[in-house]
């Protein structure tokens, strides 16, 4: 449905809702920061999409109430911009969107998948590639006209590779397989053992398998894999050399797909893996999309993924570079830096 009144407070309520953490802020038309809060992770896999969306008026209220409105009648702004994580096909976008028209919160309402929040929090405007490299893997692209690039980014069943989980799972398959025989020596098991306090790599898929060990945990196995591979673990590099390879095709395929493979565009380079910076992974994935597509300017984006929510509803607002200069300046958003 569609709130005919004047919203409450004409701006955005932008929304970054991703596995582990959401972010709301209420920014005004002229980009002022009104209101924030910050909450749990989105899973509308897990609970349904209404009532994942239903989960997130305490921060909505939590925001209005900072913005000096604890209550309110009729839309309370003019849209809503939300970048969701789990949103991973047209089809859910579309149905957690008809999840957020059922609350009294914009006068209009806009859900993309979250990587498109990276992407635009990288760019100056509505125009780009980015590749996540977090929890998991996944690129979108974006044009001025609308006309995206995405992948289903539905893990092994969709071609999909690398991500922290990803490289924490082949790190302890390669671990293991190197202490029973299976495969050759790798200085990953030794590493993850001596991490995790046990007697090796294998007790450590035991423990995760009868609970003892959190399987969330795993994620720590990544630093494990840069620092191995730091002290020239052939295992651990091909991973890596692996990572940077996937994470290239990702970037290839989307400015392809956009007729932007030969024109200087952005390739905005975000989450966990990538924001840590590690050169054996950055300086790899550069150089090869430096041959793939030499008119690509690879940047890691560091700011805060609500910003992208934001810059995304005020594009909508008419996109006003004052405003958008006010907000990213409140989120102390640093200027993209080139890989």
């Amino acid at each position: 449905m569609t709130h005919q009144s004047a919203p409450l407070l004409p701006g955005v309520l932008a929304i970054d809702a991703g596995n582990s953490k959401t972010d709301v802020a209420l920014i005004g038309a002229d980009g002022t920061v009104l209101g924030t809060a910050r909450g749990g992770g989105f899973a509308p896999q897990k609970i349904g999409g209404a009532a994942a969306v239903a989960g997130l008026a305490p921060l909505v209220e939590e925001a209005a109430a900072a913005a000096g409105h604890p209550s309110w009648h009729g839309p309370l702004t003019s849209h809503v911009s939300a970048c969701l994580a789990n949103a991973d096909l047209p089809v859910e976008e579309e149905a957690l969107r008809t999840a957020l028209e059922s609350h009294p919160w914009g006068a209009g309402n806009t859900v993309v998948n979250d990587t498109f929040g990276l992407l635009r929090a990288g760019t100056d405007g509505p125009r780009g590639v980015a590749v996540v490299c977090g929890a998991g893997i996944n690129c979108v692209g974006l044009l001025p006209d609308g006309r995206t690039a995405r992948f289903p980014a539905l893990g092994e069943l969709t071609g999909d590779w690398g991500g922290g989980f990803g490289l924490a799972i082949t790190s302890m398959w390669h671990a293991v397989r190197s202490e029973d025989g299976r495969g050759g020596p790798t200085a990953l098991a030794r590493a993850i053992a001596e991490h995790f306090g046990l007697p090796s790599a294998g007790a450590v898929a035991e423990a995760v398998h009868l609970g003892h060990l959190p399987s969330t945990r795993l994620h720590e196995i990544v630093r494990l894999l840069f620092a191995v591979a730091g002290e020239g673990d052939a295992t651990a590099l091909k991973l890596i050399d692996r990572q940077a390879d996937e994470i290239v095709r990702l970037a290839v395929v989307a400015l392809r797909r956009l007729d932007l493979l030969d024109a200087p565009t952005p390739v905005v380079l975000g989450g966990g893996v990538l924001a840590s910076r590690q050169p054996l992974l950055l300086d790899n994935l550069t150089a090869r999309l430096a041959e793939a597509a030499p008119l690509a300017e690879p940047r890691v984006v560091v700011a805060p993924p609500v910003l992208g929510a934001a810059l995304l509803g005020l594009d909508r607002l008419g996109g006003d570079p004052k405003a958008q200069a006010r907000v990213r300046e409140a989120y102390e958003a640093q200027r993209p830096v080139a890989a």
